[in-house]
């Protein structure tokens, strides 16, 4: 299903590139791929169609993202690209997915909140993006993170293979920060990596959750509109550390830091 974008790739100047090895240039690599590691560990990837990207620390016209070819679990910290939204190469090697390219160049451009847009295909959220009703039903304390956060793509036009349909998706985003892409995927956006990594990983534990509790059969009890809204801004308030602190952990793990029985 993946397709290689036709780009040039545009040289640049010894200062400019000298500013992309920035320090935190270099960070924001290290926390994109590991990303992309925990995400293939945790099952949450699909072939080499999915795509992360970020927008590069200082710059709102270039942005990181996987290359073309390569599964989640083999992205490193050097071997993510940075383009510009015209399709252009200007460090890595190979070139970004298409299908990458025209929906992420048009989300970071249209969406003020998109320094980080994660598009994933994994199983439980993309379940709930298969029926005609919303997504979330808002019965566990996981699914509220997102309440009052998320729009719904109900014109799936088949492949993104032209800015004009990546233009389409960043307008059904609007103002909310996740969109449930019908018979797709879904897409997280945030002004950060960490945010975007955090509010992945619980939007699939939401859904997980509320497919098995469908799958009992038994009704499911939504929380009332009041608490709710209460609890999303409860979770909000603390949402930034705690992302920050979610993803030094899945660092932490990826490094091989954490001993099983350390005293």
């Amino acid at each position: 299903m993946a397709h290689e974008m036709n780009r040039s790739t545009r040289t640049l100047s010894a200062n400019e590139l000298e500013a992309l090895q920035a320090p935190e240039v270099k960070a924001a690599r290290e926390d994109l791929a590991a990303c992309f590691q925990m995400a293939a560990h945790l099952e949450m990837e699909e072939g080499i169609c999915n795509h992360f990207s970020a927008l590069v620390p200082g710059r709102t016209d270039l942005f990181l993202v996987n290359p073309y070819g390569l599964s989640f679990g083999e992205v490193t910290a050097s071997s993510l690209l940075i383009c510009d939204f015209d399709g252009n190469v200007l460090a890595g090697e190979g070139r970004p997915e298409a299908t990458a390219f025209y929906i992420h160049a048009q989300v970071h451009k249209h969406c003020p909140n998109a320094t980080a847009c994660f598009h994933t295909h994994m199983p439980w959220a993309t379940s709930l993006t298969l029926s005609d009703e919303d997504p979330l039903l808002y019965a566990s304390q996981s699914s509220l993170k997102f309440y009052g956060r998320v729009a719904v793509d109900t014109d799936y036009n088949g492949l993104a293979l032209g800015p004009e349909e990546g233009v389409r998706i960043a307008k059904s985003m609007g103002d909310a920060d996740i969109l449930f892409m019908r018979h797709h995927g879904v897409m997280v956006t945030a002004p950060s990596i960490a945010e975007a990594w955090d509010d992945l990983y619980f939007l699939e534990r939401a859904a997980q959750v509320q497919q098995l509790a469908l799958s009992s059969g038994r009704k499911l009890v939504p929380v009332s509109n009041e608490i709710a809204r209460k609890t999303a801004e409860q979770i909000r308030e603390e949402d930034t550390t705690s992302a920050e602190m979610h993803l030094a952990s899945i660092k932490r793990r990826l490094r091989g830091d954490v001993a099983p029985f350390d005293a």
